[in-house]
């Protein structure tokens, strides 16, 4: 039996560089810098003190102060961002059934925030003085449940995890579901809210961040020599995804197809990736071969591509291993260089790019990229914006734990 094709037919999102699709892909396009000194909190003690903030965030102008009050900043992005990708895709929930709309979202760590503020409140002020709300807004799982609840979607409902590569399990999880008759909606992606001190202190201790605090701007490089560690953002991205044929009935206005996925796992180290690139080959390997496509089909990558030392070398590695002599003949760009690192919402902000580049026909750049580096020799579209026309992408997201999880959407 054929798989049921699956297409994009809505997204909403929030980064550091826009709240909105709209204004974060023309910040992308433009190379804007989403990244600065973090102003949440006072971070003159630690290592690292950047990252890429939703600035200007007022979650009550868009929702009640008592759904603001029950819902880590986490959930706030993606009901919010949920909210825009069901618009945008002119979705009548009360003429579908919602039995058969899933909601399937990706979250590295969930509230954290909330579990911070709230063990404060206990040693501060003593155990009767915990918020009852804490327990539902720390869950990881809230992420999926509140907007299920918040639309009413009784189909699979669910929260992925898998460090970095969160929202892109999700993703897989939603076009699976589809493929194999689950569900003919799922609205799916990824959300994370991270910018805290006890995330901060923990990442910095470990070395893994920027310490770049002179130059915040130029502080994530994915690619480049000069790179010293990844730079911590925030946001949410997520996407109405429909079976082909039901979209085309209704009429929807379809961005892209989204045509296949895999997963693999380095089996090596619970932070470090493996450095022969093996498992994330075969993830991108596997993942066109998924779609139904060759390597030579494949006009552009969006890349994990986070400003480490280790990741940015080792994927590179990778992409010569999967394309072999095609490998520089492909484009490839790192969201991250502009918005910092989502964790577990990365995959979900970098997939808008994805989509909005097939159907735009621009190819966002990395922005930072100065000094070549012989092991990151590829064209990384340094700098600014390329006219490119993109039938075919492939997205890579590459988490803590060895996961590695290969997505490709493409035009119809």
């Amino acid at each position: 039996m054929s798989k049921r094709r699956v297409v994009v037919t809505g997204m909403g999102c929030i980064s550091s560089v826009g709240i909105g699709v709209e204004k974060t892909w023309n910040g992308l396009v433009e190379g804007r810098n989403g990244i600065d000194i973090i102003t949440c909190f006072d971070p003159s003690e630690f290592a690292s003190q950047m990252a890429g903030e939703v600035k200007d965030f007022d979650p009550l102008e868009h929702m009640t102060k008592m759904e603001a009050r029950k819902l880590d900043r986490c959930c706030q992005f993606g009901i919010i961002a949920s909210e825009e990708a069901i618009q945008d895709a002119n979705l009548d929930l009360e003429k579908v059934d919602r039995n058969r709309v899933g909601c399937i979202l990706g979250t590295g760590i969930g509230g954290v925030s909330t579990l911070e503020e709230q063990k404060t409140i206990l040693i501060e002020r003593g155990p009767s003085r915990v918020s009852p709300f804490m327990v539902p807004k720390m869950m990881a799982n809230a992420l999926a449940g509140v907007i299920s609840i918040k639309h009413g979607l009784m189909g699979p409902s669910y929260t992925t995890a898998s460090a970095c590569a969160s929202a892109a399990t999700a993703l897989t999880m939603a076009l699976e579901s589809i493929r194999r008759g689950e569900t003919d909606i799922v609205i799916s992606g990824g959300a994370e809210a991270t910018i805290t001190v006890l995330t901060l202190a923990g990442f910095s201790s470990m070395k893994a961040l920027s310490f770049r605090n002179d130059d915040p701007h130029r502080a994530s490089r994915p690619f480049d020599k000069e790179r010293d560690g990844f730079v911590m953002g925030e946001g949410a991205g997520c996407f109405v995804l429909e079976e082909y044929e039901a979209a085309k009935k209704r009429g929807a206005r379809i961005y892209a197809e989204f045509k296949g996925q895999s997963s693999t796992a380095d089996a090596f180290h619970i932070t470090a990736p493996k450095e022969d690139g093996e498992g994330p080959k075969k993830a991108m390997l596997a993942a066109i071969s998924d779609a139904g496509l060759n390597v030579e089909e494949i006009q552009y990558i969006n890349a994990h591509g986070t400003s480490t030392p280790l990741n940015d070398a080792i994927e590179t590695t990778a992409i010569k291993k999967a394309f072999g002599d095609l490998a520089n003949k492909v484009a490839v760009s790192s969201t991250k260089s502009m918005v910092g690192h989502l964790l577990g919402g990365s995959a979900a902000l970098e997939f808008v790019a994805v989509i909005k580049s097939i159907h735009s026909g621009i190819v966002h750049p990395t922005i930072n990229y100065e000094t070549p580096d012989p092991e990151c020799d590829l064209d990384y579209i340094p700098n600014e914006s390329r006219e490119l026309a993109v039938r075919n992408v492939l997205s890579n997201s590459l988490g803590f734990g060895g996961h590695n999880v290969c997505l490709v959407a493409g035009a119809l």
